[in-house]
Parts: structure tokens; sequence; C-alpha cells
């Protein structure tokens, strides 16, 4: 297998330029004050980030892992976090062996 050097420049471009928006961004937002409606909604871009993530998981997959889902959703809003992500993974273990 061999690799075009062009590719490997492109490739490497792209991590640069990546790597300097995510910089950037944590750069410029110590200089704009951050209160009400800005600050709820950077607090709420981790939450839709995980939901993006998570959704076509819990409606385009199999049985097993949508009950596990709503398992784990139960169980977040009565348990610590790493409690939570144990009985989700093991829902998900269980209801595989029992659904197939």
């Amino acid at each position: 297998m061999s690799m075009d050097p062009a590719t490997l420049m492109a490739i490497a471009a792209m991590a640069v330029v990546t790597w300097c928006t995510r910089v950037a961004g944590l750069w410029l937002v110590r200089y704009v004050p951050l209160t009400g409606r800005g600050a709820a909604a950077l607090e709420a871009v981790p939450a839709a980030v995980l939901m993006s993530v998570i959704a076509p998981m819990v409606f385009l997959t199999g049985p097993a892992e949508t009950i596990a889902a709503a398992i784990t959703l139960f169980a977040a809003f009565r348990l610590p976090l790493m409690a939570a992500v144990i009985v989700g993974v093991g829902a998900v273990v269980a209801l595989r062996l029992l659904l197939g």
C-alpha cells in the first residue's frame, strides 16, 4: 500500500484547520461576556451533541437497544451518572441475550 504525498498533505492541512477552529473558539469565548440566553445556549450544547449521537442508535437499531435506552433514561433520573451507564450497558447485554 502506498500513500500519495498530496493526500497526506491534504489530511494534515485539514487536521490543522480543524484544530485552529477549536482553539480559536476557546480563545474568542474568553473575550465575550456570556450571560442569560447566550450562557444557557452554550450550556445546552453538550446535551444536544450527545442526543445527536444517541438518537440514531435508539431509533434505528433493534428492540434491545431501544428498550435499554428507555431503561437507561429512567436510571439516569434516579442514579448517579456512572451507575446509569452501568445499568444501560447491563440492560443492552441482557436484552440482546434475551431477545437475540
